[in-house]
């Protein structure tokens, strides 16, 4: 009965939500009660999906502690813009405590989405819901084990009153892996429904994501990676047919990358005017761009975000991944997509202005705390988003826009296939070729050889700004080493997050990550 009850108390709240996506063809023999039971679980699936966009979209939350902890992304504070209480600087020096907001948000958003999706299951969803649900759950479990170490879970039926039992490491991956595996066959064929909707390919990158990060999770400081998982990774890879590469990189993050992109294997749907993103997606996808662009330019942004001049240099001339000129964008605005540097111009060539009237140009050089007249100039902005425009309305951005958040890639599987070929008998023969077919799309010279190095180098710079890079550091040992604007090898404890207080207090099963105190 208490199921029933917070199902209505959820369905009210989201009463006002769109099914359409979702929505499964009624058979002419339904009665109204199946049409309802249906309408309703589709309302609860709705509400799991969208909790994805503050788990992953809002960039306090898992993009900021996946981003800002590592080379790719600064977060200096301006004079008196950016300071938050230094919990931005926090993470990229790797400072950070229990009572870090970012971190409590990251921990709290995800367990948003594990919950809405368990809370789906209860209601007697048909098969491909369920499927969908316990996809969608699997995900958020993967980002709280990447994270944090510690999943708290519920079965579905589980007393709500009890504290949920808590999954560990490995445990957490094997369980993802299981659910994985037995929803497969039921949830619908990747080409068969938008990149947007749960899907056997997003299935297959989750799973190759498990498997070449096991013995990670099993021992960060010192992993290891048996041949039996890299052999996974190959055959799951294998299994992913039906996507290339686009021929424009930018295409699979532009306001039409629904459309236009046959790359993206996995996203989170924005809509203009769509009901039931409550104004919350589109709205989040503008901080991808408005967290890291000057105020005068189009669309003015809030002047924050940078990357380092190190991770910029690793970007030949000729990759277009670093920066390009973008048809309805550049010609429209003068804003080009990718890094940022220099001397900014508008659409007719004149150089844009910082507000005191200087010129604005972008500089190498950034610190975590910006004191002098440089302020609004400093550090190489980032722009793989491109901004969705309103013309009638001077090319300010729209209020929410249309590009669909990227979580997989075509490209992420070729990367991690190759990795796992080398990780596993060092076959250069095989994973060169998958290497080279991303840098030739992107206008990079071909590598004549292959090591786990320069698989690294390739993840950054294809993956950059997708929440991969935390990640892939820890996986290639890199995390805790020195950076441009981190001068110290951090604590061993910096590899997890500490648990928030707040979550200690209210489940005995957690216990506070090593290193960590409440």
């Amino acid at each position: 009965m208490k199921y029933k009850l917070l199902s209505l108390i959820l369905l009210l709240a989201f009463s006002f939500f769109s099914c359409t996506k979702l929505d499964e063809e009624l058979r002419g023999s339904a009665t109204y009660d199946q049409a309802q039971q249906i309408a309703d679980v589709n309302a609860l699936l709705i509400t799991a999906y969208d909790g994805l966009s503050e788990a992953y979209v809002n960039a306090d939350n898992v993009w900021g502690l996946s981003e800002h902890s590592t080379d790719e992304a600064v977060p200096p504070t301006r004079g008196t813009d950016w300071g938050d209480n230094g919990n931005w600087i926090a993470l990229h020096s790797h400072t950070w405590n229990s009572e870090n907001p970012r971190i409590n948000g990251a921990f709290n958003s995800l367990l948003k989405v594990v919950f809405s999706a368990t809370n789906t299951l209860n209601f007697q969803p048909s098969t491909q819901q369920a499927a969908e649900a316990r996809f969608l759950r699997a995900f958020a479990m993967f980002s709280v084990a990447d994270l944090f170490g510690q999943v708290p879970f519920r079965e579905p039926g589980e007393n709500l009153l009890n504290a949920p039992k808590v999954l560990n490491g490995v445990d957490a991956i094997n369980f993802i892996i299981s659910e994985l595996n037995a929803i497969l066959p039921s949830l619908p064929e990747g080409a068969s429904v938008p990149a947007y909707q749960a899907n056997k390919n997003a299935a297959r990158v989750l799973l190759m994501k498990c498997y070449l990060n096991k013995g990670v999770f099993a021992n960060r400081e010192a992993p290891t990676f048996a041949v039996e998982d890299m052999d996974k990774v190959i055959s799951l890879a294998n299994e992913i047919t039906g996507y290339t590469l686009a021929n424009n990189f930018f295409d699979n993050f532009a306001p039409n990358n629904n459309a236009i992109s046959k790359e993206n294997i996995f996203t989170l749907e924005n809509i203009e005017g769509n009901p039931r993103s409550k104004g919350d997606n589109g709205n989040r996808v503008k901080t991808a761009w408005r967290s890291t662009l000057h105020y005068n330019q189009k669309p003015d942004g809030w002047n924050g975000f940078t990357t380092l001049a190190d991770f910029y240099d690793k970007f030949e001339a000729s990759d277009t991944r670093r920066g390009v000129s973008y048809p309805g964008i550049t010609d429209k605005t003068g804003l080009r997509l990718g890094f940022l540097i220099g001397q900014q111009f508008d659409a007719s060539g004149n150089q844009i202005k910082q507000r005191g009237g200087a010129p604005l140009a972008f500089t190498r050089d950034v610190k975590l705390v910006e004191t002098g007249p440089n302020l609004e100039t400093t550090g190489i902005r980032v722009l793989k988003y491109a901004p969705d425009y309103d013309p009638e309305k001077g090319y300010t951005d729209k209020t929410n826009p249309d590009n669909d958040w990227v979580f997989y890639r075509y490209a992420d599987v070729l990367l991690m296939k190759a990795e796992a070929l080398i990780r596993k008998n060092n076959d250069v023969a095989n994973a060169l070729p998958l290497v080279n077919q991303i840098r030739t799309k992107r206008g990079a010279s071909s590598l004549t050889t292959l090591n786990l190095t320069s698989i690294y180098d390739e993840r950054g710079r294809e993956l950059y700004w997708e929440s991969s890079r935390r990640q892939d550091m820890i996986r290639f040992g890199t995390f805790l080493q020195p950076n441009a604007l981190k001068p110290n090898v951090s604590p061993k404890k910096c590899l997890l997050f500490p648990i928030p207080n707040t979550a200690l207090a209210v489940n005995p099963n957690l216990k506070q990550n090593d290193g960590y105190t409440q």
